[in-house]
């Protein structure tokens, strides 16, 4: 009878014993599953934690990380010259895809790039890595997706919401300004050519034609507007010059062409309807260049 009592005990400690680990187990998958969301990537499923703290941005996407309030410890070198970004990114190292000592240093939890780096593989093995596709997604949708990786979608739907809101209010009030007709041509000088855009590549382009719907000229339509961009040598700008031109322009490229007479005859040029903005302002299509892009038009168009 002893023997059976004690068999007895032994079962129950064991089952006891076994309750216990069980318990612990499914508390620490509980912890982990707080510290971490799963985003649906275009490559599949990725465990992103929660509540990031660390991120490195490798390319375009930094505007949307500070937009949404999250801290970015590394970030690509075309958005560390956006002056826009200068107070969101003060302590951030500028690295790119191969620096992966110097980002192990930065000890990330969230990498964010797009998916035509080199060294992805090896990313991914630093923090979880999330690439994007640049244009698969429209880009107010660009946002809400960084908002998904960064547990901030709703932050990041309000935010769009909002901005539909300004821009087509200041889309209408710019027509009133300029005519209901009136053309816009939006170029970028680079290497003695001049590069005109469709209405997805940036530099103003969705603000301009999307979302206040805004004219194109049929030149530039025909040759930009599938492509995204189109490139002509800059003696032919007239052909493709609207009624308003927006100059995207930087201290790096040659801008000597202001001064020449052909230029200056331009129809645009000469009745003073060239914008001229800072193209390292104007490079992204971020949430945070959006903002400062649709105050700068109308600032520009309604002499605000």
């Amino acid at each position: 009878m002893k023997k059976y009592m004690f068999l007895i005990m032994v079962l129950l400690i064991l089952v006891l014993a076994a309750c216990g680990n069980n318990g612990e187990e499914n508390n620490a998958n509980q912890d982990k599953n707080e510290d971490t969301i799963t985003y649906e990537s275009e490559t599949g499923p990725i465990e992103v934690p929660a509540d990031p703290q660390r991120v490195v941005v490798l390319s375009s996407y930094a505007g949307d990380v500070i937009q949404l309030g999250v801290n970015i410890v590394g970030v690509d070198s075309w958005s560390a010259n956006n002056p826009n970004f200068e107070e969101g990114l003060k302590g951030a190292e500028v690295v790119s895809n191969e620096d992966l000592e110097k980002i192990i240093e930065l000890d990330p939890d969230l990498i964010l790039g797009l998916n035509n780096i080199e060294n992805a593989d090896k990313l991914q093995e630093i923090a979880p890595t999330v690439l994007f596709t640049y244009g698969k997604n429209d880009y107010l949708q660009q946002h809400i997706e960084i908002g998904k990786v960064l547990n901030k979608e709703e932050e990041a739907k309000e935010w769009v919401e909002d901005f539909k809101a300004r821009a087509a209010e200041a889309g209408e009030e710019i027509k009133q300004e300029i005519g209901e007709d009136a053309t816009v041509t939006v170029i970028e000088n680079f290497e003695k050519q001049f590069y005109l855009f469709g209405d997805n590549w940036a530099r103003g382009t969705e603000i301009l034609y999307q979302e206040m719907g805004l004219n194109m000229p049929e030149k530039v339509e025909e040759v930009a507007l599938e492509p995204g961009y189109f490139a002509i040598s800059q003696e032919v700008l007239g052909d493709y010059a609207g009624d308003y031109i927006v100059m995207s322009l930087t201290s790096e490229q040659d801008t000597s062409f202001l001064d020449s007479n052909w230029y200056n005859e331009v129809p645009a040029v000469k009745n003073d309807q060239v914008i001229e903005a800072d193209a390292n302002k104007f490079y992204f299509n971020d949430a945070l260049s959006l903002d400062y892009q649709l105050d700068f038009f109308k600032e520009q168009f309604l002499n605000n």
